[in-house]
């Protein structure tokens, strides 16, 4: 009997080879390690690289509280990481490239792909539930290409192929290859600032052109409302509105910029740079971490530059800033600003806010 046990086990074991054999042997399917692009589990990814042929790096890593950071030094964007965590979920295999296609697809993919490393955290034993000994590993490497001649599907290679495939993502009409950029300016968040009322212990807001509109706010957390002070002579401004008060305390909850612009010209740039800045803003927060940004005016543009008639010096809509302590030189706009840019007058009671444009 136990003898008759050990037989059928066998028996079953060699069926199940069996079958693997075939399936894989298969000349209607695909070899599934060249053609594996899509990752099941994207919450296992720990770090993505990607780079082109024109020295473009980029390293992506998760960090706490699933917080991506970009070449380690700037916070990711959540909606790119987050769709492009989707795109490798999605991700599916059209067909392999034809034989005539081939050579010249091959040619492309060496001249321009973007190779994409992933990185996931996988057990050494997982088999039957049982997982044990998780660490990190390099678990794909592939390389994406440009777009078919439909615009409906990519190409792509795996490492140590050289089989390419055509790849596309449901639902999508177009190609994924713009989704796959190192590009870094692409991938870092555009935050200027995000706090909370709670996590403001002090604001300054100067206006080195008309100082009487230039004010600080000190936010007296536990000790009573916060106060507005006349800058820089610091003398407390009386019969504030307390709701404009805390409106502006408010309006620093999701603060962003609309572009990075590093790499303007940087004759252009350094002449906006070297003018007197429009706005100085700067955030204390109750750890006494300062933030400082300053604002520029930026030229109308060109057959824009009237207001009701009137003639105007600057764009209305957009500025430029200095953002991060001066190292990025970015574009914001009026619409996202107006709810910040206050001045001393506005917080008295029964009055407006005069117009800085």
């Amino acid at each position: 009997m136990k003898k008759n046990k050990y037989v059928i086990i066998i028996i079953a074991i060699l069926a199940i080879l069996a079958l693997v054999l075939v399936w894989t042997k298969s000349p209607s399917t695909f070899h599934r390690t060249n053609s594996n692009f899509a990752v099941d589990d994207t919450g296992s990814i720990t770090k993505i690289f990607m780079s082109d042929k024109n020295n473009n790096n980029l390293k992506l890593v998760r960090g706490e509280k699933n917080q991506w950071i970009v070449n380690d030094k700037y916070t990711a964007q959540k909606n790119n990481i987050d769709l492009l965590l989707k795109t490798m979920h999605d991700l599916e295999v059209k067909e392999p490239v034809s034989k005539s296609a081939h050579n010249n697809v091959i040619r492309e993919l060496a001249a321009s792909a973007v190779k994409v490393e992933i990185y996931q955290m996988v057990y050494r034993i997982n088999i039957f539930g049982l997982k044990l000994f998780r660490h990190e590993k390099l678990n794909k490497v592939y390389y994406v290409g440009g777009s078919t001649q439909s615009n409906r599907g990519t190409y792509m290679l795996m490492k140590n192929s050289s089989e390419p495939f055509i790849t596309f993502l449901p639902g999508l009409r177009g190609f994924v290859s713009p989704r796959y950029t190192p590009i870094e300016k692409y991938w870092r968040d555009y935050t200027i600032f995000k706090k909370d009322p709670r996590e403001i212990a002090a604001i300054t807001i100067e206006y080195p052109e008309k100082e009487d509109f230039s004010f600080s706010l000190v936010n007296y957390r536990g000790s009573g409302l916060p106060r507005i002070f006349s800058f820089p002579e610091n003398r407390e401004i009386p019969n504030c509105d307390t709701l404009k008060v805390f409106s502006i305390l408010n309006a620093f909850r999701n603060i962003n910029y609309e572009a990075l612009l590093n790499d303007m010209d940087s004759h252009r740039k350094d002449s906006v740079i070297a003018s007197p800045p429009f706005c100085i803003i700067s955030l204390k927060d109750t750890s006494a971490r300062v933030s400082t940004i300053k604002i520029y005016h930026k030229a109308a543009v060109a057959g824009s530059d009237e207001y009701y008639g009137r003639k105007v010096p600057y764009d209305l809509d957009r500025m430029y800033a200095l953002v991060n302590d001066g190292k990025d030189f970015v574009l914001v706009q009026y619409f996202v600003f107006d709810k910040v840019l206050r001045t001393r007058p506005f917080f008295l009671r029964e009055t407006g806010n005069p117009v800085m444009k």
